[in-house]
């Protein structure tokens, strides 16, 4: 996958805010290993406070824990950059804003960090309305800004996609 350069990215969150805008939704984030970067570029936009909310960023597994209620369970069994954790987020997110969407990230961005279970370019997403969920897996590669910038596109690609009454349970793992 291509990295994604800052127009890119401004063009996806302009086509994300217009999908929020025409469902009169509120948008809010926990970010990992992005770091805050979903809700920048939200925030970059002028008049996103119509359809964001806020964003979490949740870098150590405490703030975690505190800002979008991961329990400390799920992170000693699965780990910060697993699915249970980002359903979690994403769920917590929800729970702590005044959104009808969430996503959440936790990856492991490099160039250090990865192991033989969960390389480098390692990327948990997981996106949640009131009813439901949904988790995906996504395989990066390229340097620490081009994996960070490849999941801030996945974040927002998916959000325009997602039906508000159903999330597809199903979960998604790709290379």
């Amino acid at each position: 996958m291509n990295s994604f350069s800052d127009e890119d990215l401004k063009q996806l969150t302009r086509q994300t805010a217009n999908t929020l805008i025409d469902r009169g939704w509120l948008l809010s984030a926990a970010e990992s290993c992005t770091g805050g970067w979903v809700a920048k570029c939200c925030t970059d936009l002028v008049g996103s406070s119509a359809w964001f909310d806020r964003g979490f960023v949740t870098y150590s597994n405490h703030s975690k824990q505190e800002l979008v209620n991961v329990k400390k369970s799920t992170l000693e069994q699965f780990g910060a950059v697993s699915e249970q954790t980002v359903l979690e987020m994403a769920r917590g997110a929800l729970q702590n804003s005044n959104a009808d969407i969430s996503v959440s990230i936790s990856g492991i961005a490099g160039p250090d960090g990865g192991t033989d279970e969960k390389p480098v370019g390692t990327v948990w997403f997981a996106w949640a309305t009131k009813d439901s969920a949904k988790s995906e897996l996504h395989h990066f590669s390229g340097d620490r800004d081009a994996v960070r910038r490849q999941a801030v596109a996945i974040a927002l690609q998916m959000v325009t996609g997602i039906d508000k009454k159903r999330l597809d349970m199903e979960r998604t793992y790709l290379a």
